[in-house]
């Protein structure tokens, strides 16, 4: 009874709750669908992805709060303490996909060893989520690791965000355009001469580059594993007519 008063006073219980509840209401959502093993691996992922950004915002002392979930759309944490440079930023973004994209190898292997097609298709998707996620474009991951280089990098995420719109036409991506929208302006208006920019940008040259190698090195990865198993599960389903 101690314990449940110490939660509930400290209002971590009601936030437990959310996520769990979160969790749950997109598993169901996705199983309507997808059948529920694949509904509970797949949210499994995201969560895995956001426990990275939890984690690392956690390392770097900020308050983040548990991730929430919205079916179809993915998830979130709670940053209550914004980062107060770009390299943290750039840590926290990177976290999540790097975490993500491990919890999607995992399955690759373990589909390998067992001939799963389940945990194969599980595979696929949580490499091409972490993949969409690196799209250059705040607020997207990506846009938070790039950061680091230039804000101005966001300006590419414009013509790739239209090119997967055009490949795959998605209401999810006008949400992110739409949320993207204020980021590109401010990339736009970017003044590197500015104070306030000057301190918060302020970084090492071997901090880009190191950035720079963790993001095109991941970038290559997901889409090389991303194709191989779209390209596995195409011939899972011409053995079976």
């Amino acid at each position: 009874m101690k314990l449940v008063l110490l939660l509930l006073t400290a209002g971590k219980f009601s936030k437990m709750l959310l996520t769990g509840g979160s969790m749950l209401l997109s598993v169901v959502a996705y199983a309507l669908i997808f059948g529920w093993r694949y509904a509970v691996g797949f949210v499994g992922l995201i969560f895995v992805h956001e426990m990275g950004h939890y984690l690392a915002a956690r390392q770097r002392g900020l308050d983040v709060g548990l991730p929430t979930f919205i079916p179809f759309v993915g998830a979130w944490i709670e940053l209550k303490d914004q980062p107060h440079d770009v390299e943290t930023e750039a840590w926290v973004g990177f976290s999540g996909p790097l975490l993500g994209s491990l919890a999607a190898l995992g399955c690759y292997f373990a589909a390998r060893e067992g001939g799963s097609t389940l945990l194969l298709a599980l595979a696929y998707a949580g490499f091409f989520i972490n993949l969409f996620n690196l799209i250059p474009i705040s607020p997207l991951d990506g846009g938070r690791i790039t950061a680091v280089l230039t804000p101005r990098v966001w300006l590419v995420g414009v013509p790739v965000l239209v090119a997967v719109f055009l490949w795959r036409p998605s209401p999810l991506l006008i949400l992110v355009a739409v949320l993207a929208a204020p980021q590109v302006i401010r990339a736009w208006k970017y003044d590197p001469e500015d104070p306030a920019n000057q301190a918060y940008y302020a970084v090492t040259a071997e901090t880009r580059l190191t950035y720079c190698v963790y993001y095109l090195g991941l970038l290559a990865f997901l889409a090389v594993m991303a194709h191989d198993t779209h390209e596995m599960l195409g011939a899972v389903r011409s053995l079976h007519g």
